[in-house]
């Protein structure tokens, strides 16, 4: 009897030690009987802390995607309003230009494929902080405040465009582009003919002065086009229109709508191409600003 209980003893303990198993169906399903709970207790810890160390390492990458800036390359028949209309830039192309204006240089309306423009901050996702409702309210009174300035400085401009001797400017509140005789290969004659008048596509163009239209229609590199002769022998030429409001032959009065500028013809980007001429063609340019202010009309 002491040799059988002698024996049963290591057999329990080596039982108490062993795999339990239990058939379920065919497949056999291994439980540990003791050192469970101190194998594995580190599994479910050392998960977490896995996650919690890749959360903490992706989300800093997350907030600078969403903070920072993204890049745009120009395609064939872009311009910079277009290009801020299909990203939805803030301040539309005048804001995309000032931040691009190193890359574009001085004329907003030469811009060729394969540029790279910088497109601005993107909006930050998710609900706004108090602080962040303040800045975009502050953000609000500002743009509106900068509306009515325009506003006011256009209702000046178009006040103060129309001379005494019956001249005006052919575009309202606009900037020169690129400006008379600026030497470049782009152009056939090795110059810039005319002066170009910084507009978006729709902006309404006027005759600078009474006269009778010569040719209204397509002018080939300068797409749709007018030019029309002035009581004093000269022309004005009108060119990259998207539409046309005056036919050949037609008398027009000063500051009467011709037109409405686009980007037809040769061009990177909307613009209205001016010129004064001493012939209805090509060739015989003079100094289309001069030719402005030498009838009272102020250019900016």
């Amino acid at each position: 009897m002491p040799a059988k209980g002698k024996h049963r003893r290591p057999k329990s303990q080596r039982f108490t030690r062993s795999i339990a198993v239990a058939g379920t169906g065919g497949a056999a399903l291994a439980l540990p009987l003791m050192g469970a709970t101190g194998a594995h207790a580190a599994t479910p810890t050392a998960s977490v802390a896995q996650n919690v160390e890749k959360t903490a390492t992706t989300a800093p990458i997350a907030t600078k995607k969403a903070a920072g800036t993204k890049m745009y390359a120009v395609k064939p028949g872009d311009y910079l309003s277009k290009i801020a209309g299909e990203q939805k830039v803030t301040g539309g192309w005048k804001k995309l230009y000032s931040d691009n204006r190193s890359v574009i240089g001085s004329d907003p309306s030469l811009i060729h494929p394969g540029l790279k423009l910088t497109i601005g901050k993107k909006a930050a996702s998710g609900s706004a902080t108090p602080s962040s409702a303040k800045t975009t309210t502050s953000s609000a009174k500002a743009k509106a405040s900068a509306e009515k300035a325009t506003k006011a400085t256009k209702a000046t401009n178009a006040a103060s465009t129309t001379s005494s001797s019956g001249y005006t400017l052919p575009v309202e509140g606009a900037t020169i582009g690129t400006s008379y005789k600026v030497a470049g290969s782009m152009w056939s004659s090795g110059y810039h003919t005319g002066v170009d008048f910084v507009v978006p596509t729709g902006t309404t163009i006027k005759a600078i002065a009474a006269g009778t239209v010569v040719s209204a229609g397509w002018g080939g590199a300068y797409g749709n086009q007018v030019v029309i002769q002035h009581a004093d022998g000269q022309y004005s030429q009108y060119a990259h229109m998207s539409s046309l409001s005056v036919s050949a032959g037609q008398t027009v009065t000063a500051g009467q709508q011709i037109g409405l500028s686009g980007a037809t013809g040769n061009v990177t980007g909307p613009h209205l191409h001016f010129e004064i001429r001493t012939t209805p063609n090509y060739g015989s340019d003079v100094d289309p600003v001069a030719y402005l202010r030498s009838h009272g009309v102020a250019v900016v």
